[in-house]
């Protein structure tokens, strides 16, 4: 049988060869064996715990943990999600509040040309990083360029962010940077919505 490369543009879906559903049994009861089924209360308090330091629901950041394999080590905020506007560069006081209240995490900001990322940073302390965005004309590549060392400069692994933004452009940072996760900023700033 003929071993085809996966070219440019394959999605490494399911293999079509003989076997295939076999083998993904196989695959989903060896993965069902790993997972606990239950958690240690203890696990579960501590999650309980991490999730209300860094502003989460509980069941938001259980999502987050699942999904990317690793616990939240920072936020990356779009300006559109702080609310921080030209002629306005301070977070918004709403969400300031529930920024400030957040522990042992990174929060960062990518805002967007003409807002300088120097002048949102002096004004706006808890935010521990802070750069420029990819511009609405830039290219898939470009945006992945930019946010990746807006993000590398800060040592912190991109895929333990969530990018919180407002945009379908923002939701696509998420993919750039491979980060863990994104969320509207309405799920992060008022959750009960």
């Amino acid at each position: 049988m003929a071993v085809l490369s996966a070219g440019i543009g394959h999605n490494r879906g399911p293999s079509l060869d003989a076997g295939y559903s076999y083998r993904l049994g196989l695959w989903r009861k060896a993965r069902k064996e790993l997972m606990p089924t239950t958690l240690p209360i203890e696990v579960i308090r501590n999650r309980v715990r991490r999730a209300k330091e860094i502003g989460l629901p509980y069941k938001t950041y259980a999502s987050i943990r699942a999904s990317s394999g690793r616990d939240v080590v920072g936020f990356l905020f779009s300006d559109n999600a702080l609310r921080v506007r030209r002629g306005y560069l301070r977070i918004a006081h709403d969400r300031f509040e529930k920024l400030s209240a957040v522990s042992r995490c990174s929060l960062g900001a990518a805002v967007h040309e003409p807002t300088e990322p120097s002048k949102v940073a002096d004004l706006n302390p808890l935010l521990s990083f802070v750069g420029q965005a990819p511009g609405l004309a830039a290219s898939w590549s470009d945006a992945t360029l930019i946010l990746n060392d807006l993000v590398g400069r800060t040592g912190l692994p991109s895929d333990g962010l969530v990018v919180v933004g407002e945009t379908t452009l923002e939701r696509e940072w998420c993919a750039a940077l491979r980060a863990a996760f994104y969320l509207p900023a309405h799920r992060y700033f008022d959750p009960t919505a």
